[in-house]
């Protein structure tokens, strides 16, 4: 039988096309280390990898395998800048700060690309992302955004579309005008996550599978994490769980939400189809935001229907199905022919959460849709930190990020009232 992840409902095409996918053991008997890292997701293999080759000596755990969470499982979608425009956090922040943000998130996206060249890890970029707006009204924002990039923050690569152009490159005319970025695009997520797994290893990280953490505490100046079957005594911890930690540190769950995002993908859509003829990555301007793009097979991979409780649905295929149809009318009938999701975190504002949540551990995540570049990004700031320079993470650290409303009781259910009324406009 096929591996079924325990965490994340369905299997991706990404696993079906990842090739390999090496199986790490469970930790058994104690250990002592310089840094222990509690989540096998982007951010923390990525902190594994920096850290090990800096000379830490490394232990990483993960509760079930690599990249069941998020991070094997996502739309793939690179982006550009934080997940705010930089625009907006210019208005909270002031413009230095929303540079010196926008500047962070640039380089993100080029670490990752030239991590991934340096140590050899096909990761099949394609170039190119436009985001587009499911109303008329939204399509003036766009513009401005476009002429904003580029005159202020000095990114040249985002045009403005009108209707006619968005049409033509997306193949569907339900979309009133947008963006495209050609400075950006989109990946394999499970390809550099096994990647970046082995890079990890190579560089002399112990890591683990199948391993979740019982408890984290702070004794006389080190970090001691339990297991089922050992302690690991460190000097520092990281924590990189996101939309996993459950209750296992309560900070990082009151600020962190888990919501579940589902993908489905389409069987070959053939040579001659016209769906994304320039092969970029969408996102729209919804709410719950749909985003799409074709896989180098081409396919289609479509994200958009997000469930704000996690509760796994039973009709994936079904949904997908509906959504890929009011887009692309010619597809009504399309054999799905995988349909998967996966829990990643948000926060209140939508913007990444990195506090030190306990003395000497450092939680990361709330990435909000925009993990990809971010997280693989946020490990080598830790690893930074690690050595003694923590500004840049800093940055990020200073973020207002408050908690949810409603404690561990009630949180979950106005959320979902909240995020469902949000839905609800959308529509409107």
């Amino acid at each position: 039988m096929p591996y079924q992840s325990p965490i994340s409902p369905g299997r991706s095409w990404y696993e079906d096309t990842a090739g390999p996918r090496p199986e790490y053991p469970a930790l058994d008997g104690d250990r002592r280390c310089d840094v222990v890292i509690v989540g096998g997701g982007f951010t923390g293999l990525s902190a594994a990898a920096h850290l090990a080759k800096a000379g830490s000596n490394v232990v990483l755990i993960e509760a079930h395998r690599f990249g069941d969470g998020a991070s094997g499982r996502n739309g793939g979608q690179l982006g550009t800048g934080q997940r705010a425009w930089a625009e907006e956090l210019e208005a909270e922040y002031g413009f230095s700060r929303a540079k010196a943000l926008f500047d962070l998130a640039e380089e993100a996206k080029a670490h990752l690309l030239e991590f991934a060249a340096a140590n050899k890890i096909e990761i099949d970029y394609m170039p190119g992302q436009m985001s587009v707006a499911h109303k008329q009204r939204y399509v003036g924002d766009y513009k401005a955004h476009a002429e904003i990039m580029a005159n202020r923050f000095g990114y040249p690569h985002i045009t403005f579309m009108d209707a006619k152009e968005t049409a033509e490159r997306l193949g569907s005319a339900r979309y009133f005008g947008g963006t495209r970025d050609t400075g950006t695009g989109h990946i394999h997520p499970l390809k550099l996550v096994i990647g970046t797994a082995k890079v990890a290893v190579q560089a002399g990280a112990q890591l683990f599978e199948q391993t979740p953490a019982t408890g984290i505490a702070s004794v006389s100046g080190k970090v001691r994490v339990t297991t089922p079957k050992g302690t690991i005594s460190a000097e520092k911890c990281l924590i990189g769980v996101n939309a996993h930690g459950g209750t296992l540190e309560p900070i990082s769950a009151a600020h962190i939400m888990p919501i579940g995002s589902f993908i489905g993908a389409t069987a070959p859509l053939g040579a001659d189809t016209n769906v994304l003829p320039g092969g970029e990555a969408v996102d729209d301007s919804r709410f719950v935001v749909r985003y799409f793009r074709k896989s180098t097979d081409g396919r289609l991979l479509f994200g958009g229907r997000e469930i704000y409780a996690v509760n796994d649905p039973k009709d994936i295929h079904v949904h997908i199905r509906r959504q890929i149809a009011e887009l692309y009318p010619a597809l009504k009938d399309v054999e799905i022919t995988h349909g998967w999701g996966g829990y990643v975190g948000i926060t209140m504002p939508r913007k990444p959460f990195v506090r030190e949540v306990i003395p000497n551990v450092i939680s990361v995540g709330g990435y909000s849709g925009h993990g990809v570049m971010l997280s693989n990004f946020f490990g080598k700031l830790y690893a930074e930190t690690v050595a003694g320079n923590r500004d840049r993470l800093r940055l990020i650290e200073d973020l207002k990020i408050p908690a949810f409303p409603g404690g561990r009781r009630f949180r979950a259910p106005l959320l979902f009232l909240a995020l469902n009324w949000y839905a609800l406009r959308d529509r409107i």
